[in-house]
């Protein structure tokens, strides 16, 4: 029975969880990766205590319920993609099956997801809790940047179906650089970003503080959101952009719209140099963070050129975006030129250095954009956990049973279906 249900989906990230079924092309469910908890009882206070205990195990919210609510606690599970806190997190999936899905674990097998680098405990922490506490018929966890390039596939003809390539996968709390080989990620080269969409949000919150508009400060931050989500795009050059505004900021200065949650009174914004000045940190991080200066080109760069000599050509070729951070228009455009610019001029270096003796090949540079990006992880998973090959990958309960959680420390690659 259970293999005829389509397996469940979740994708657990630092600000929002994608969830849903195998097969479809968009998560059912887009919530917040957050848990409100009722702040324990006072010191003393046994009664409420002794009555309270089989109570708050049930008294929780996930997801939109869970911000704001008064008298509760909200948390956030997952900090910078990695799961940090076990029994919140059993909860959070708790509601998201039988709340969201609605679904019986012990009938649906279960594809999650997990960040690169993740430690071969937390894959056991996580086998046990599906296994042990919803009971499931099986369990595979993925790779989230294997999931990426899955998701790629769509962009491109039938026959152009790889798992190499180079991943850049940026959310909403971290964005990482990740190259994969056939599948396999090379995790010593992986490399780290500390720029994302919340600092993207703080950064243009920033900025429009320091205009001293008249935006209702509590409404500051999700006032910066909607203006990133809306209106911002990357510039091929920052200079001219500034040009472009000064000399016709009719054309260019867009006007934000509001309304006070409080008093319920409309508030309008001028919206202008933000627009680009937002997501440029990504090419300029010093813009937002002094400690940390590499553009995102040159860490593209320095991952592939860290991996083996003999994948760097297919990893400059497939440059896949990945995550809602990546959805800027034009983000791929200027990526490309950026790298481009950098193994251009490496490889004309070598030239001369050689005296002109040596012309290197060129190497071709690819950044792939696709109408799955935002949800890429989630897409790759729902297109491979709905493939026949998908029940065979994964590990089964009476597996688990026999072996125990070390069974998850390792997951075979598949997913290379023509």
């Amino acid at each position: 029975m259970a293999s005829r249900m389509p397996a469940c989906v979740v994708d657990p990230g630092t600000g929002y969880t994608k969830l849903g079924f195998a097969g479809n092309t968009e998560p059912q469910f887009i919530i917040p990766s957050a848990i409100a908890i009722k702040e324990s009882a006072q010191v003393g206070d046994r009664s409420q205590r002794r009555l309270g205990k089989g109570v708050d195990d049930l008294d929780f919210f996930i997801g939109d319920e869970a911000i704001d609510k008064p008298n509760y606690a909200c948390k956030y599970p997952v900090r910078h993609g990695i799961i940090e806190d076990w029994d919140l997190m059993e909860r959070f999936l708790e509601q998201v099956i039988f709340k969201y899905l609605r679904a019986e674990p012990e009938d649906h097998y279960f594809l999650l997801t997990e960040p690169p680098l993740n430690t071969p405990e937390n894959r056991e922490y996580l086998a046990e809790i599906m296994f042990e506490s919803f009971n499931v018929p099986g369990l595979y966890i993925a790779v989230q940047a294997v999931l990426a390039l899955a998701a790629s596939w769509t962009s491109r003809q039938q026959g152009e179906r790889t798992l190499t390539g180079t991943v850049i996968d940026s959310g909403d709390g971290v964005t990482h650089v990740i190259p994969v080989a056939e599948g396999y990620v090379i995790g010593s080269c992986i490399k780290h970003i500390p720029i994302a969409g919340r600092d993207i949000t703080y950064f243009i919150q920033q900025l429009l503080r320091e205009r001293e508009l008249g935006i209702p400060p509590e409404q500051s931050l999700e006032t910066a959101k909607a203006i990133k989500e809306k209106y911002c795009y990357i510039c091929p050059d920052i200079s001219k952009e500034f040009e472009k505004y000064d000399t016709d900021p009719v054309k260019w200065i867009k006007k934000h719209e509001g309304a006070n949650a409080i008093t319920k009174e409309s508030f309008a914004v001028d919206v202008g140099y933000e627009r680009f000045l937002g997501p440029e940190i990504f090419f300029h991080p010093e813009f937002s963070n002094p400690d940390f200066t590499l553009p995102i080109s040159e860490i593209v760069d320095n991952v592939i050129q860290n991996c083996p000599i003999d994948v760097r050509r297919p990893l400059y070729k497939n440059i896949v975006l990945s995550g809602g951070s990546t959805m800027f228009r034009d983000f791929g455009r200027r990526l490309k030129r950026d790298v481009k610019r950098i193994v251009d001029a490496r490889l004309k270096l070598s030239e001369q250095l050689s005296g002109g003796r040596l012309k290197p090949k060129p190497i071709e540079t690819e950044v792939i954009s696709h109408h799955m990006q935002r949800y890429a992880v989630w897409f790759g998973g729902s297109m491979l956990a709905s493939t026949p090959e998908f029940y065979g990958a994964c590990h089964t309960k009476a597996q688990y049973d026999e072996i125990g959680p070390s069974i998850s420390r390792h997951n075979p690659v598949f997913g290379m279906m023509t």
